[in-house]
């Protein structure tokens, strides 16, 4: 029962975490019905809907309003299973969020299972494993999904080895590292990082007619070879695949600001070729699939939790998860209440230690 998980988490000196477990049912709905009146709108009314004897409240989310996070077992209770998107909300940069470590850890002692997503493809799930130990988190490498690992997977479903290709890669170690585990081979990345084109009058520049995918991932390094090259191979090689790990406008490179993300990437070899790339970051559902078939989780007890919008909470909402938005990342509140914004999260919270 609930009273005696709360037991034990106390008696496993996690009280401080599970506060929010032991409230009870009359406060709970108490504290919602108050709470749903304050977290609306401005200018727009209760959301009732009329049905035979009389009118009936809505959810905030079929409504479209959203909902803040203010008793955390409104959400807890109905989730087995939370996705967690790392850039924003687990970390900014290279510094921990704050209340990242507990939240965490009540989630682990109340029997949650936990998965790290990123749209980030920099690393792969050994250097984002590393990542996280430096910043002293204890997460098990199954537990990482990255972009990188996405776009692997996708090539490893789509039996790309057994046409005998080889991947064109704009990007850094991350993809590299993930490719290698699957035995496919590859070109550029990091190699062609000092690449330069002299354009002179006859020049050409020689391309490998044996690639037959061109995988855009985020590049700190990428030039104007880079960009050619690409494009000769998406142009001019039969059936080869244009593959994007994410479209992500900005990222956290730092934690002082927004850095330009791999839209800016994909983008430039889009514009040159024409084609839409195939998505195998989020919001695309690779992922999710991936570990529903392996993990056998039911997609309604899931919770992605992220802090983008237009990625993270659309990825929830495309395959039938829970989601809920925290505004340490990249969205405001303000553009998350505005009339203009047609993606609404089951919750929001301006971090994940309010889960607490």
């Amino acid at each position: 029962s609930m009273r005696a998980l709360v037991g034990k988490l106390l008696r496993c000196a996690c009280c401080s975490y599970a506060a929010g477990y032991q409230l009870s049912t009359a406060r709970r709905i108490s504290e919602s019905r108050i709470n749903a009146v304050s977290s609306m709108q401005l200018g727009r009314t209760a959301a009732l809907r009329n049905i035979k004897g009389g009118a009936t409240a809505v959810s905030f989310k079929e409504a479209g309003l959203c909902q803040k996070l203010t008793v955390p077992a409104d959400l807890l209770d109905k989730v087995d299973v939370f996705i967690f998107d790392c850039d924003g909300v687990i970390w900014k940069g290279d510094s921990l969020i704050e209340g990242v470590p507990a939240v965490l850890d009540m989630l682990r002692a109340a029997g949650k299972k936990i998965f790290f997503v990123t749209n980030n493809s920099t690393k792969s799930r050994k250097g984002y494993l590393g990542k996280f130990t430096s910043l002293g988190l204890s997460v098990q490498a199954e537990e990482i999904f990255s972009s990188s690992f996405a776009a692997a997977a996708y090539l490893e479903q789509t039996k790309f080895k057994e046409t005998g290709k080889k991947v064109y890669i704009i990007g850094e170690v991350g993809i590299q590292e993930e490719l290698d585990l699957i035995g496919v081979p590859h070109i550029g990345g990091p190699d062609d990082a000092d690449q330069k084109v002299e354009l002179k009058s006859g020049y050409a520049l020689p391309h490998d007619e044996d690639v037959g995918a061109v995988i855009v991932g985020f590049d700190r390094n990428i030039n104007y070879y880079k960009i050619q090259y690409a494009q000769l191979c998406i142009n001019e090689n039969p059936g080869c695949q244009f593959i994007a790990t994410n479209l992500d406008a900005v990222t956290h490179l730092t934690d002082a600001q927004e850095w330009a993300g791999n839209g800016a990437m994909a983008g430039a070899i889009k514009g040159c070729t024409g084609q839409e790339p195939t998505l195998v970051g989020k919001p695309s559902a690779l992922m999710i699939d991936y570990m529903v078939e392996k993990y056998g989780i039911q997609r309604d007890r899931i919770c992605m939790v992220g802090d983008r919008l237009d990625t993270d909470i659309l990825f929830g909402q495309n395959n039938g998860l829970r989601s809920c938005l925290t505004l340490s990342g990249v969205t405001t509140e303000d553009k998350l209440l505005s009339e203009a914004n047609q993606i609404k999260p089951d919750f929001y919270v301006d971090s994940i230690a309010q889960f607490i």
